[in-house]
C-alpha cells in the first residue's frame, strides 16, 4: 500500500514577475547594504524571471501557433541580453515545456492544463475535454486508518475506512497518484463500482444519494520521492503538487480524505479571488513617502 509521504523534501515558490527584468535591475544599482538599496540582480535572476513570464503565457494559451517569438523579439520585449533570453529558454527546455526545432524555432512541447480551485470538481469533470481520463486501480480495500486519517474523518476507535489508490492518466499519460480514504458506509458501495472509468465524486454522490457540500484543500509543491516519481513516469525529485483535500456532505460530515500527487509539469491550479472590504478598519494612514495623494493635481495643488 502506498502511504502518504511524510514531511516534504522541498518546496518551491514563484515571485510576481516584472515585464522588463533588466530595466528593473538598472533602476536599482549598488549592492545590498550600500545606501540601503537592493542588490543588483544577476543574469540568472533575470533569466528565471523571463522563464516564469513565458511559462505563464504558455499555460494561459499564448502563442496559439505553438511557436515562441524569436530571440530578437524576446530581447526587445523583456529588455534583456541575448544570453539572458537563451538561459531562460534553456530552463524551459530542461523542464520539457519547449523544444528547439531546426528551421522553426522554439516551440511549445506541452502546455500545463489549468484546474480550478473555485469549485469542487473531479479531475475528469475538468479535464476530459483534453483527452480521456482513465484510472489504474492499485488498491481498493477496507482498512484500519492511520490515526490522523481517523481523526479527520471522525472514525471511532477501532473503526475502519475504505482505502482506494489509483494512478490517473490523461490521454494515456500519468497525471496523478490519488490516495483516498472514505468513511466506511460511504466507501463500501464504491468497492463494487467502476473505479477505472469514473471520478470518485460522482460515485460518492451516487452512494449517498445527494451532492457533496464543501471541501478544504491544501496545495504544496514538493520534490517527488523515487517511488511516486516512478509511477508518474518522471525523474526522481521532480516537482510534484501535493494536494490534501477533505470533502464533506452538506451537513458538514467529512467523508472523503484524499492525498493527491500531481505532476507539476502537467497541471496548473487557477482561481479568481476577491479582496473583501476591511472590517473595523482604523484611521486611514498617510500615503507612503514618494506617493502623491490622488486628490492633488500634478503641480502639488489641491486642484481647486
Amino acid at each position: 500500500m502506498h502511504q502518504p509521504p511524510g514531511e516534504p523534501t522541498g518546496t518551491t515558490s514563484a515571485s510576481t514577475p516584472s515585464p522588463r527584468p533588466d530595466a528593473a535591475a538598472r533602476r536599482t544599482p549598488g549592492t545590498a547594504g550600500a545606501s540601503g538599496g537592493p542588490a543588483r540582480r544577476t543574469r540568472a535572476d533575470r533569466a528565471r524571471q523571463v522563464a516564469e513570464v513565458l511559462r505563464r503565457q504558455i499555460t494561459s494559451g499564448a502563442f496559439p501557433s505553438g511557436v515562441l517569438p524569436d530571440e530578437r523579439t524576446l530581447i526587445g520585449d523583456f529588455g534583456v541580453s541575448r544570453n539572458t533570453v537563451r538561459a531562460a529558454l534553456g530552463s524551459l527546455r530542461d523542464e520539457g515545456v519547449v523544444e528547439r526545432r531546426r528551421g522553426v524555432g522554439t516551440v511549445v512541447r506541452r502546455r500545463p492544463l489549468e484546474h480550478t480551485l473555485e469549485r469542487l470538481t473531479g479531475l475528469a469533470e475538468t479535464l476530459d475535454v483534453h483527452g480521456p481520463v482513465s484510472n489504474r486501480v492499485r488498491v481498493a480495500d477496507t482498512v484500519r486508518p492511520p490515526a490522523e486519517v481517523a481523526r479527520k474523518l471522525r472514525v471511532p476507535e477501532g473503526g475502519k475506512v475504505v482505502y482506494i489508490e489509483r494512478l490517473r492518466l490523461l490521454a494515456g499519460v500519468p497525471l496523478s497518484l490519488d490516495l483516498t480514504y472514505l468513511s466506511e458506509d460511504v466507501g463500501t458501495p464504491l468497492l463494487r463500482a467502476d473505479l477505472t472509468g469514473r471520478d470518485l465524486f460522482g460515485l460518492i454522490e451516487q452512494s449517498t444519494g445527494g451532492r457533496l457540500g464543501s471541501a478544504s484543500v491544501t496545495v504544496q509543491a514538493v520534490s517527488g520521492d523515487p517511488h511516486t516519481c516512478a509511477l508518474l513516469e518522471v525523474p526522481a525529485g521532480s516537482a510534484v503538487f501535493s494536494v490534501e483535500r477533505l470533502s464533506r456532505l452538506p451537513d458538514s460530515r467529512p467523508v472523503d480524505l484524499e492525498f493527491l500527487y500531481i505532476r507539476g509539469d502537467r497541471l496548473a491550479f487557477h482561481a479568481e479571488l476577491l479582496r473583501e472590504p476591511a472590517t473595523g478598519a482604523g484611521p486611514v494612514r498617510p500615503p507612503l513617502e514618494g506617493h502623491a495623494d490622488d486628490s492633488r493635481s500634478p503641480d502639488g495643488t489641491d486642484g481647486t
